[in-house]
């Protein structure tokens, strides 16, 4: 018995090992299949994909994943299970940064089996749709839309007879969109599959009159999409739809029709979204049974010109038993009278849009019974009377606007019912009574609020506690014209999310607080308040538009940083106007003359044109004027001269012309003038230097001055910078340059730069070239020690005199005429860091005493005539460039390649030359001399041989002048014999 059982159980042991055997081999075989099912992409299809990926351009690495050889992991590719063939290209775009571009080449037709192929959302820069896309014989799915194609639609996509889906919609969304057009639109009967159809922004024009019937033999179609596509042309034929019977959507709008709606149209029974907005549809609406449109879902006939058919539209719509209609639009239509009871019939509608209208009445009653409504727009119409009460039944309310309208009385309290009230428009209604706390009890949800009244009926208040925490979150609130608060509303501080806020006119006297200035607005209107205070620093916001700070009492320096298209801020207590520094454009408004109060204006580095305002005259506190880097033309205004008190006038880097006016030396107390690379001409005035006492910083650089530097310019004692380069200058450096006291002692830069209200004034900048550079100074501009006079046609010598100079800094002379020698004094100048005198016809050594300047660091004695050694000792030894010496030939030593052993072997070499030359000369002497004598002989004694009368001519004033000869020599003779006799007989 044992051993039976024994054997039993070895075999059941037996059994169960050959099942588990068994069972692994299924097991393996079925894994094996599996792997055989899970092949990896075809070589040929990769090659394709690679092909095409290089002819994309591809900004944000998109395709980065499509190395490798299995294609089919790349993203955006899809294989077959089965086969290992692509059958899927996705590549629609995700967002700005992510579109491609490029070329599509042709080897995609290597895929076969594609049957998907998704472009869309890119931006392919108007080239025109490829013809090969016509031959992918299994595409069922075909996207191309919003991509920026253009050009003609290749009317071989209708050899896509698999084709399901044909999206081609032109609207671009990122900027105006490359036109796509069609000649016609015959090649649709190919696309005998189709169930969607959008050509959207598709120039349609040339097929406007047959549009239909190319539509019509599309069978299967469920959705038409024709927007935008210039049709004119909307047949009113009857029941033109035999094969269009499972058609759902249906849109045409933004198109131009021009005429009323057909008939057939409302016999199409499977219809559930009609859009013809936009599409210049007019009256009447046509008397057929509208029961047909019992399964309509939405209807958009808005910005059409229905008129009164518009309330005959409701009523036959609202007789279907079991209405399905969700969105009713019927805005800008003229529709006319008051809204009729069978508008309640509509218990599953959700928007209801007759906003724009001529809509008569009260309230209308019969939407309390659309329990169903989220959106209600009944703007702009002349609806009457009192929100009712029972508004705060439509609990699934999202959006609610019933602004401009003639409504009155009280805002009901049960609209803080509405929990899922997102939108609250109320604006320009006669309201009145109070707006509490109750009001807004439950609107947790509420966004945007807005409720703007007529400055004439003030009779609306809020009530709303100081400590009150609001119970929603907003991104947008509009009040103005009632009262809000005398205190700036604490509870706004709550409003994390606050892009636009307007608090007009509503009675805040306070100042504004500094956690506003944290909010990031698009849109901030303030104004006509009682507001009071200064600025922050920066007014800078993200994306704004708009700030209105206007007819407040706002005082103090406005900011030094802005960032806003829009500001107003007329009618304050401002001393300090700054928008330096921005990308403002246009020209100046007149209209900041009512800025009474302005001290400084500041409006540098913009892109401001045209003129400078003539009207300024009642700015009489002005003592700073800078307008400069900006594109303004014409010339000083007069208003300018008759600000005695004017400190700063600033006005280079613009395009001003003309002369200096005579009355502009009324500016008596200017400490800066800066005309620099503008277009002024004439001479420089005397009278800068006769009444500019005050004047530190004078510009005229890079203007057309012609003439003399007047001598009267060294009357300015506090004179430190001196540019008056890149002009039509002439003569000679004024000696009396070196008189210039600002220029021969040491300044010391003082000034507390941490005002204590957190506001800094004008910052005195000035651009100069320094070091060879262009620089711009700030803060120590008035430390900084310049003339430059470089650029011009001063001749003569460089005056001694302007040795004197012990502390300027940066002396300019180059691109004149100068001649004679650099100063021998030159080392007295121990401030001079930049020294230019390159391009001129100075001559001599270089001083020695030049090498005492140890603060030197910037020379350039170029192309000059100068002679002599180049000192090696202190801050020589740091100019290691030879160029700042070059084109002087009579310069040697280090860095120059020339030396004195150099010169002189030179000189030897010379004194060579002039030898060969001398013995040259000489040898020519005698071999001309040689010649001469020969030829002068015969030329005369030739002549008298041959010539008679010549020759007795010739011998007969010979006898003569011999013979006078002799008498005056005998009797000179017999006269000096006398004489000694007689003195001989004396003695």
């Amino acid at each position: 018995m044992a051993s039976w059982k024994t054997t039993l159980l070895l075999l059941t042991l037996f059994l169960l090992s050959l099942f588990l055997e068994l069972l692994l081999a299924e097991a393996t075989i079925i894994n094996s299949i599996d792997g055989g099912m899970n092949k990896g992409c075809i070589e040929v299809e990769r090659k394709a994909l690679l092909e095409f990926k290089n002819g994309l351009i591809d900004p944000s690495g998109r395709l980065s994943s499509w190395v490798g050889a299995d294609c089919c992991k790349w993203k955006g590719v899809d294989c077959n299970n089965q086969t290992g063939h692509v059958v899927k290209v996705d590549l629609k775009s995700g967002g700005d940064f992510s579109r491609l571009g490029g070329e599509i080449s042709d080897s995609l037709l290597d895929l076969k089996h594609l049957n998907y192929l998704d472009l869309s959302f890119n931006d392919f820069q108007g080239i025109p749709i490829p013809n090969f896309l016509g031959s992918f014989e299994r595409l069922r799915y075909l996207n191309l839309s919003h991509a920026r194609f253009g050009g003609m639609i290749p009317p071989h996509l209708g050899n896509l007879s698999q084709l399901r889906y044909l999206d081609l919609n032109g609207d671009y969304y990122y900027s105006p969109a490359p036109l796509m057009r069609v000649h016609n639109l015959n090649w649709l009967s190919g696309l005998s599959s189709l169930k969607y159809l959008d050509l959207g922004y598709v120039n349609l024009s040339k097929a406007t009159t047959n549009w239909m019937q190319a539509v019509n033999m599309l069978p299967f179609l469920l959705e038409l999409h024709l927007s935008g596509c210039e049709l004119s042309h909307f047949p009113q034929y009857s029941n033109p739809f035999v094969n269009l019977t499972s058609v759902s959507v249906i849109d045409l709008s933004d198109n131009n029709f021009n005429t009323t709606l057909p008939g057939w149209l409302f016999n199409i029974s499977t219809l559930m979204d009609l859009y013809l907005n936009d599409a210049t549809i007019k009256g009447p609406i046509p008397h057929v049974n509208l029961r047909c449109l019992c399964n309509l879902v939405t209807l958009d006939l808005s910005h059409n010109n229905i008129g009164s058919e518009g309330i005959e539209l409701v009523n036959g719509l609202s007789a279907c038993a079991n209405n399905s209609l969700e969105e009713l639009n019927l805005g800008s239509n003229q529709v006319s009278g008051q809204l009729p009871d069978s508008l309640g019939l509509f218990k599953n509608l959700k928007s209801l849009d007759l906003s724009s209208n001529d809509i008569v009445g009260p309230f209308p009653n019969s939407i309390q019974h659309l329990t169903n409504l989220e959106s209600l727009y009944l703007r702009e119409n002349f609806i009457s009377g009192p929100i009712p009460t029972w508004i705060g039944n439509l609990l699934r309310m999202k959006r609610l606007h019933l602004s401009n309208n003639l409504m009155n009385g009280t805002i009901p309290k049960s609209i803080g019912q509405l929990r899922e009230l997102t939108e609250l428009y109320l604006n320009w209604n006669a309201w009145e009574g109070v707006i509490s706390e109750i009001h807004f009890s439950n609107l947790t949800k509420l966004t945007e609020f807005s409720l703007l009244v007529s400055p004439k009926n003030q009779s609306l208040r809020f009530h709303l506690r100081p400590e009150w925490i609001p119970p929603f979150s907003l991104e947008s609130i509009e009040v103005s014209n009632c009262y809000v608060s005398l205190k700036f509303p604490n509870w706004l501080r709550t409003q994390k999310r606050l892009g636009e806020m307007i608090l007009k006119n509503v009675g805040i006297s306070d100042a504004i607080p500094e956690w506003l200035w944290r909010l990031d607005f698009s849109w901030l209107d303030l104004s006509r308040n009682q507001l009071y205070g200064t600025l922050p620093n920066s007014l800078s916001f993200s994306q704004s538009l708009l700030v209105d700070l206007s007819f407040n009492r706002l005082g103090g320096p406005l900011p030094l940083r802005l960032n806003v298209s829009s500001l107003y801020l007329g009618n304050n207590l401002f001393s300090v106007l700054d928008v330096s520094g921005n990308l403002l454009n246009g020209s100046i408004p007149s209209s900041m003359s009512k800025l009474k109060d302005l001290n400084e204006i500041d409006l540098s580095n913009n892109h401001l044109s045209g003129k400078i305002p003539k009207n300024w005259n009642d700015l009489h506190r002005l003592w700073t004027i800078d307008l400069s880097k900006n594109k303004l033309s014409g010339g000083i205004p007069s208003w300018m001269s008759s600000k005695s008190s004017l400190e700063q006038l600033i006005l280079g880097d613009n395009n001003l012309t003309g002369e200096l006016t005579p009355s502009l030396q009324n500016c008596t107390m200017l400490s800066s003038l800066d005309l620099g690379n503008n277009r002024f001409s004439g001479e420089i005035p005397k009278w800068i230097g006769e009444r500019m006492s005050s004047l530190e910083q004078l510009r005229l650089r890079g203007n057309m001055f012609t003439g003399d530097i007047p001598e009267q310019l060294c009357w300015l004692s506090h004179l430190h910078i001196l540019d008056l380069a890149v002009n039509n200058l002439s003569g000679s450096i004024p000696q009396c340059l070196g008189n210039l006291t600002a220029l021969s002692y040491v300044t010391l830069l003082h000034g507390n730069f941490d005002e204590p209200n957190g506001h800094v004034t004008y910052s005195e900048r000035m651009e100069l070239v320094v070091k060879g550079q262009n620089m711009e100074f700030d803060s120590i501009l008035p430390i900084v020690n310049l003339i430059d006079l470089s650029s011009n046609n001063i001749w003569g010598e460089i005056p001694k005199e302007i040795t004197n100079l012990s502390t300027l800094g940066t002396l300019n002379l180059s691109r004149n005429q100068l001649t004679g020698k650099i100063p021998e004094k030159i080392g007295a100048m121990q401030g001079l860091e930049t020294l230019d005198l390159s391009c001129n016809c100075l001559s001599g050594p270089i001083p020695p005493s030049m090498s005492s300047i140890t603060s030197l660091n910037h020379l350039n004695l170029s192309h000059n005539r100068l002679s002599g050694p180049i000192p090696t000792t202190n801050q020589f030894s740091t100019f290691n460039d030879p160029s700042i010496y070059e084109a002087n030939l009579g310069l040697y030593g280090p860095p120059l390649s020339t030396n004195c052993s150099t010169l002189n072997d030179q000189d030897h070499k010379d004194e060579e030359e002039d030898e060969d030359e001398d013995e040259w000369d000489m040898s020519w002497f005698f071999i001309s001399m040689g010649l001469g004598f020969p030829v002068g002989f015969w030329a005369v004694c030739g002549s008298l041989v041959l010539k008679k009368s010549w020759r007795q001519a010739y011998f007969r004033f010979i006898d003569e002048t011999r013979d006078r000869l002799y008498v005056f020599t005998a009797v000179n003779v017999a006269r000096l014999k006398r004489k000694m006799e007689a003195n001989g007989v004396h003695g």
